[in-house]
């Protein structure tokens, strides 16, 4: 397998000799890399080649391929994130890093189905985040090794421009499929709810939890013309009775409960894509996949990357792995 977890003098050569480079790594380590070609983010957790790991004293990193010539470094806040597809090679991909919980986040959680060309050109990445036990203490960062700026507000994008020869391919793995139960529906968009339509009654949704004894460690899932797309449960405020997720609902949209997993590393280590790290140019995996799976020390297969506060591929996604391949066309 190549090599993806560098020491800090490690990745500085590889940013001095003009490498193309997508890193995750703790906030203190990414601030001592000098400017190059490099988009970052904060995040401690990794898929490694040993398996799933924490670590404040390495960087992991991911290597554009040689035979890319071109990359355009940029950063969008709320006012210009709307223009991350636009801004895209006509034959390429982006990677976007967005800080966690920062309005930039938000912003693209609810509004990125209507950016201007959306999903017309691949787009995948992650929301960056910091230790679980930082969380309130510490916020997520973003970092673009072309204007030594870090930031806990601005996402990061680095637009790669592909051979004529070559097209990018985004991959979502999920374990999660809709339950046979109620169906429910939101009156509002957005990542707090109190009230919902459970089989078109109007119910407070934390009761309703609380009574149903939902396990909120399955997600809501929702079906995208037969893609099934997760939106994770973050709290339930008893006092305020509303419920706080990880992604955003939205008005209009179906949701089902998740079918229960029977055993959660089982069902997720078997639909890992049996691929080469070769194969796959990028790849980030849902911290709560992490959590629940217990994937400290377990293998995801041959693929790596970073194990984030929220996964992108085109709109923002919870607890799937996903990943980008560069094929020939």
């Amino acid at each position: 397998m190549k090599k993806v977890m560098y020491k800090i003098d490690e990745v500085v050569d590889l940013i001095k000799i003009g490498k193309k480079l997508l890193l995750a790594g703790d906030e203190e380590l990414l601030k001592q890399l000098p400017k190059g070609n490099w988009i970052g983010g904060s995040i401690p957790y990794f898929m490694a080649k040993d398996g799933g790991m924490v670590s404040k004293d390495l960087i992991q990193v991911n290597e554009i391929p040689q035979f890319i010539d071109e990359v355009s470094l940029m950063s969008y806040d709320i006012a210009t994130i709307k223009n991350v597809y636009k801004d895209g090679y006509d034959n390429g991909f982006s990677v976007i890093i967005i800080p966690g919980s920062s309005e930039t986040h938000l912003s693209f959680a609810i509004n990125s189905s209507d950016y201007k060309d959306f999903a017309t050109k691949p787009l995948i990445g992650w929301i960056s985040g910091v230790l679980l036990d930082d969380l309130g203490v510490k916020s997520p960062k973003t970092f673009i090794g072309s204007s030594d700026s870090i930031s806990e507000k601005n996402a990061v994008v680095m637009h790669v421009k592909l051979p004529a020869d070559k097209y990018a391919d985004i991959e979502i793995v999920n374990i999660f499929e809709q339950g046979s139960g109620d169906t429910i529906e939101f009156i509002e968009s957005g990542f707090q709810v109190k009230d919902a339509l459970i089989n078109g009654q109007k119910l407070n949704f934390a009761d309703y939890l609380n009574q149903k004894q939902i396990n909120i460690k399955l997600p809501l899932v929702a079906d995208y013309n037969s893609t099934m797309i997760n939106i994770s449960f973050q709290s339930i405020n008893e006092v305020e009775k509303v419920v706080n997720f990880y992604a955003p609902v939205f008005k209009g949209m179906t949701y089902k409960h998740a079918s229960p997993v029977n055993n959660y590393i089982d069902q997720f280590t078997k639909i890992i894509p049996d691929k080469s790290d070769q194969e796959i140019t990028f790849s980030c995996n849902c911290i709560l996949n992490y959590l629940y799976s217990e994937l400290e020390g377990k293998k995801t297969g041959s693929i790596t990357g970073p194990i984030t506060f929220g996964e992108i591929a085109y709109q923002l996604l919870n607890q799937t792995m996903v990943n980008l391949e560069i094929k020939d066309k």
